[in-house]
């Protein structure tokens, strides 16, 4: 069956301010040193499954510019700009509705534009075991992600390892992101992995679903794929886009739907929440340092320092420094996710030029 995929590429990557802003979020930077930015590398790992003229990608018009200078050949018809954001229901519907018009029915993969995954032929390889489950009947696939420490940021899918298709799992039910004591509990139990964000089904298959489960949003998803290709098209997605529910995917459809399955992977992934990550696929000095840019450290350990102007840092450890040229952050590693609360003040004071 004819293999697809829809990019979701929307966000803001506001925890990697200052360098991601409003007009240039994280999913268009390169955070790996190799020049290639993170939605570049996700088309690039999946090109031996998916042809880049059955790629999507879900963004809003402000970041259509930016998609087509990064990902040149991929049709401009197949770059959707949501007219606002509406979670990833919304953003799902309206991949495959398009998907639905092109091909009738195919396999649809889900990614995130902002993951960064280590061992790409292990990552394909659990993505055509997938698929595989994905064509028999209804069945909806999510990729797992065998956890290797109590991790508290991520959500959690618990499996029935007794129930199998294939190398897939059945799901017994999705979890929020625990407290400590239960995350090391889920570690310690080996019924749970870390829910990824990744899905794999047939168009057909989440399209039924949408309507079954998420009927109010079915109405307004329905008028959207009626329009497409017509002259009304623009003007209907704005008006029914804008009505639908703010829902997530999870919520809406996989905690609700019978047929749910979930491989186990270990391809090196990882969601870069934060300045933090870098450190987990970027390489260090002797001393500790990850270091970009123009950049002279003297007696530092530990840091993350990216220089625009020349940044030198002199006795200090574990400190992340990041110079954007018309902004500077310094912050400790500790306080990584406090960088969400300058975001927060720059808005109440209205600097919306450093957004």
């Amino acid at each position: 069956m004819k293999k697809t995929a829809l990019i979701m590429a929307g966000g803001r990557g506001e925890r990697f301010w200052p360098k991601s802003r409003s007009a240039l979020p994280k999913q268009f930077l390169s955070l790996t040193g190799d020049g290639r930015t993170m939605i570049q590398l996700t088309v690039e790992r999946i090109a031996p499954l998916v042809e880049l003229q059955d790629i999507y990608v879900a963004t809003n018009e402000s970041y259509r510019s930016l998609v087509m200078e990064q990902l040149p050949g991929l049709p401009e018809e197949n770059i959707l700009c949501e007219p606002v954001g509406r979670n990833t229901a919304a953003c799902i519907g309206l991949g495959a509705l398009h998907m639905e018009k092109k091909y009738g029915d195919a396999v649809m993969l889900v990614l995130p534009s902002d993951h960064l995954i280590q061992q790409t032929a292990i990552f394909c390889d659990t993505l055509s075991d997938a698929c595989r489950v994905a064509e028999e009947g209804e069945n909806l696939v999510t990729l797992g992600i065998t956890p290797n420490a109590p991790e508290t940021g991520y959500g959690y899918i618990r499996f029935d390892a007794t129930r199998r298709c294939g190398r897939a799992f059945g799901v017994e039910r999705f979890v929020e992101k625990p407290d400590l004591e239960t995350a090391r509990a889920y570690l310690s139990s080996g019924e749970y992995l870390w829910n990824s964000g990744m899905f794999i089904w047939r168009v057909q298959s989440i399209l039924h679903k949408l309507r079954c489960h998420m009927p109010e949003s079915w109405a307004h998803l329905e008028k959207i794929g009626a329009a497409i290709g017509t002259a009304e098209e623009a003007a209907v997605l704005c008006t029914e886009f804008a009505a639908l529910p703010s829902i997530s995917i999870d919520y809406g459809v996989m905690e609700k739907a019978a047929d749910i399955w979930v491989l186990a992977g270990s391809f090196g992934w990882d969601d870069v929440g934060s300045w933090l990550a870098v450190e987990r696929f970027n390489e260090k000095d002797a001393q500790g340092n990850v270091i970009r840019g123009d950049v002279i450290a003297v007696d530092t350990r530990n840091c993350i320092l990216q220089g625009g102007r020349l940044v030198a840092a002199v006795g200090v450890e574990d400190l992340i420094v990041v110079d954007a040229g018309d902004a500077l952050l310094i912050c400790r590693k500790d306080n990584a996710a406090d960088i969400k609360k300058v975001l927060e003040t720059l808005k109440s004071r209205n600097r919306t030029e450093y957004i």
